[in-house]
């Protein structure tokens, strides 16, 4: 492969297909840049190596950019979020024993009623819940704290909440550590493969379309390297929308499968990209519609709202000051690079740089600077909805 040098960390997770397919399509290439792909072992291992400068860019958890912004771990280096590369794609798992304690009481599994599943694993709880999150600033958190909080568990204050790194996530639920997990893909699929879980729900069930990963690098390397820049996020966009395309799923399985990748069976990852999700060791079978997406209705769109709402989260559980953490936010969601290197692509590119955040039970035509945008429904279980000028 020949071009220009750029670095790349990941986790090994579905989600992070837009850099595989980019570096094994030929998009990267394409635009020039010789792309390598980095595996990391935990998100914090993965974040340290990019503010270190041992990478130039990361497949990373929407939120810990904003963490960041907001100074809560790290080394300090400002990291900007140059698109969203996936939204959902994560799933809520239970335990075998709680999932009998469940099935006894006569919940059924559907993989789809937020409220309904909510109730019945908080009934089922004996003592204290402790649940499993890839990393403490994560949509997975986030989710969860929405989630039950919402349900009237204090959350996270009444929940034992332990940090696992996604492979080992089954592991820890095999060795009765958590009770309940969220996971990407596919980590929670593998804790059903190995009999030690069931799952609850999808992520998208929550919530519809979360912002789950991004792209993230160091804003002074962004500022230095405006070119490089372009190259890189010009390859993953087009890489998240070949991924959209049903016909190229087998390929994409076979992709992620690769041992330098997942190294996990293709069957596994075929879950995750199709939707069709086993939820049980006995096999029920739920079909979820954008189980997982990573294009279309603006998807890789960096709305400055959605970091707005992570932060404000973060602020009133920390202590910090709402409004200066809002803006610190929003300031690292480069919605100006996402119109200037993806427009002759076709982007969708909202007008607007912030929205009501969960506020679309429908989808609704909003207006773009290449035309019109269709942003489909982003609706919270519960209606709750994020104004950032509230």
């Amino acid at each position: 492969m020949s071009g220009a040098p750029v670095s790349a960390g990941f986790i090994p997770l579905v989600d992070a297909a837009p850099l595989i397919v980019a570096r094994e399509i030929g998009f990267a290439e394409e635009e020039g840049i010789d792309l390598t792909l980095r595996a990391a072992p935990s998100w914090s291992t993965l974040r340290d190596r990019l503010m270190l400068g041992q990478i130039e860019a990361a497949h990373m958890l929407f939120p810990m950019p904003v963490a960041a912004a907001l100074g809560l771990g790290g080394i300090g280096a400002r990291l900007d979020i140059l698109m969203v590369l996936s939204l959902n794609g994560n799933s809520i798992g239970v335990s075998r024993r709680m999932a009998a304690r469940m099935r006894a009481a006569g919940y059924e599994f559907d993989f789809a009623d937020a409220r309904r599943a909510g109730e019945a694993l908080i009934a089922a709880t004996e003592g204290r819940l402790r649940v499993g999150v890839p990393f403490p600033y994560s949509m997975h958190a986030e989710l969860l704290y929405h989630w039950l909080g919402s349900l009237g568990l204090r959350a996270p204050q009444d929940l034992d909440v332990h940090t696992v790194p996604p492979p080992l996530m089954a592991e820890a639920m095999a060795e009765d550590q958590i009770d309940a997990f969220c996971v990407g893909a596919p980590w929670g699929s593998i804790a059903v493969e190995t009999g030690v879980g069931e799952l609850l729900l999808p992520g998208s069930a929550i919530r519809a379309r979360a912002p789950d990963k991004v792209l993230a690098v160091r804003h002074d390397w962004a500022e230095a390297e405006p070119v490089l820049t372009r190259r890189l996020m010009r390859a993953l966009w087009q890489a998240g929308r070949w991924l959209s395309r049903p016909e190229n799923r087998t390929t994409a399985v076979e992709l992620l499968a690769q041992r330098a990748y997942l190294d996990l069976s293709a069957e596994m990852i075929e879950r995750a990209l199709s939707g069709n999700v086993v939820i049980s060791p006995r096999g029920e079978l739920r079909r979820v519609n954008d189980y997982m997406t990573f294009h279309g209705g603006a998807a890789g769109y960096p709305w400055t709202s959605q970091a707005a709402l992570v932060a404000s989260r973060l602020a009133g559980r920390l202590g910090l000051d709402r409004a200066s953490s809002i803006a610190a936010a929003g300031a690292i969601c480069r919605t100006d690079l996402y119109r200037a290197n993806l427009a002759d692509l076709g982007a969708d590119l909202p007008a607007e740089t912030a929205r009501i955040e969960g506020a679309n039970t429908v989808p609704q035509t909003v207006a773009g600077l290449n035309g019109e945008v269709i942003l489909p429904p982003d609706a919270f279980f519960d209606g709750w909805i994020f104004d950032p000028e509230a």
